[in-house]
């Protein structure tokens, strides 16, 4: 507190050359802090420090005068006291970065969220406002406080990440000596959420920030912000709890193809390789995201990545969960897909059609059904010669199949009798029939 100013009186009653110091002096009474766990504690108090709080804001929002360097100073020791605080430990423990089994879970909110909010609402006008001097800031908001910032959005409270992101946003635009420390702390915690905990409620946020960021990359992309690609947004695609993030992963890796279409080729080979083997809903996602991707890519980078990707097509297409199927089969309702598989039909039918004729066959579902017999059509107006070329061999794969099948059971028939003529005695192994079993992908 600023001696012989009171911090009670309004701005409105001092001179403009005394405003600043009232400022600071307000800013100092609100590094007081009170438990808001008991409501019935220091109510009076409580009320005096949110009124003064609305007076900042109004004051800063005001832009009435450039903020002196002791104003910076208490305005970031005020934001330190009340926000930079410790999580209690069922609070991460809990929230799983989206999501683990404690999805249904409500999220946990700070009681003391009335006054945490007029905090992050004065901050956001602080670093916003043109009064503010980013070269004499700069040293107030530093790396430590971004830090400790980048920390506090983990919170399990939606409406306190909301406020993180717009923040550090701000932060990022307006501090362009702090822009390449945040991108690196924001991908160190990408690494840590991916690579080893895969616990962290604030990834949509920081992706959502990420996003900003990539459309203002300056074009030729810099190495750093590929290899950001490739070694962050690609391996995001792993975690379990994908859903929770992946509408804003999904638009940063548009963003990165967009500016450079060459990196579609990357991205496929990382999703591929991503690929989910027993959940349904993440390929329903990843499928939705690949016909995005294709639908930028052009004829040369297509060709690279085909086979791969049409080999995945059809382990989709024959998934027993309806959703995937259809979801890989609605891939030749697309105009722009449909002309690259047209004009590399005679790489991609050998590969896709197996996978069809096995759907007609046996599919359960009627609606999967309807759109397999859809896409054989397709394929045999776009070249009827290379259809039945490709027919034929498929029959006469299943044909060969067939006879090595049945040559095993007999030859397990043959070794069943012979066991079956030996007397079991002592440690003597015992031969079992198998189960055929057959995994396709």
């Amino acid at each position: 507190m600023v001696a012989g100013i009171e911090p009670l009186v309004p701005f409105k009653d001092v001179p403009n050359s005394e405003k600043m110091n009232l400022f600071v002096s307000k800013v100092s009474l609100c590094c007081v802090t009170f438990d808001f766990t008991d409501p019935s504690k220091n109510t009076i108090e409580k009320d005096v420090k949110r009124q003064t709080l609305l007076e900042l804001v109004e004051f800063v929002a005001s832009k009435s005068m450039k903020f002196s360097e002791p104003a910076i100073l208490a305005m970031c020791r005020m934001c330190a006291v009340n926000l930079f605080r410790d999580f209690p430990p069922n609070y991460r423990s809990s929230g799983g970065g989206g999501g683990g089994e404690n999805d249904d879970d409500e999220p946990m909110f700070d009681p003391a969220w009335p006054h945490l909010q007029l905090v992050y609402e004065l901050l956001l006008k602080f670093v916003t406002s043109s009064c503010l001097d980013a070269k004499i800031a700069k040293k107030y908001i530093d790396h430590s406080f971004i830090l400790r910032l980048l920390d506090l959005i983990d919170s399990e409270d939606p409406r306190e990440r909301d406020c993180l992101k717009t923040i550090l946003h701000r932060v990022y635009g307006k501090f362009m000596v702090h822009r390449p420390f945040l991108r690196k702390s924001i991908n160190n915690l990408f690494y840590r959420f991916v690579f080893e905990s895969e616990k962290h409620n604030g990834i949509a946020e920081l992706l959502e920030i990420y996003g900003s960021i990539i459309s203002g990359f300056a074009l030729p992309l810099k190495e750093e912000h590929k290899i950001f690609l490739w070694r962050v947004l690609v391996p995001l695609h792993k975690p379990k709890s994908l859903g929770v993030y992946f509408q804003q992963l999904s638009y940063c890796v548009t963003q990165f193809i967009e500016k450079d279409p060459k990196l579609a080729n990357v991205v496929i080979k990382g999703l591929l390789k991503y690929w989910p083997v027993t959940n349904s809903q993440k390929e329903v996602m990843l499928l939705g995201e690949l016909e995005e991707i294709l639908e930028s890519v052009s004829m040369l980078e297509f060709q690279k990545i085909m086979v791969p990707l049409f080999w995945r097509l059809g382990c989709c297409i024959n998934s027993f969960h309806f959703q995937v199927a259809e979801r890989a089969l609605f891939f030749w309702n697309n105009d722009h897909i449909l002309n690259l598989i047209a004009h590399n039909r005679q790489e991609i039918l050998p590969i896709i059609l197996p996978a069809l004729e096995r759907n007609a066959q046996k599919h359960w579902n009627p609606a999967v059904l309807n759109l397999t017999l859809n896409v054989r059509k397709i394929f045999m107006e776009m070249d009827d010669e290379l259809f039945v070329f490709c027919h034929t061999q498929f029959k006469e794969e299943e044909a060969k199949l067939s006879v090595e099948v049945e040559k095993r059971k007999e030859a397990w028939e043959r070794l069943e009798h012979a066991a079956s003529l030996q007397p079991i005695a002592g440690n003597t192994a015992v031969l079992v029939t198998p189960f055929a079993t057959s995994i396709a992908c």
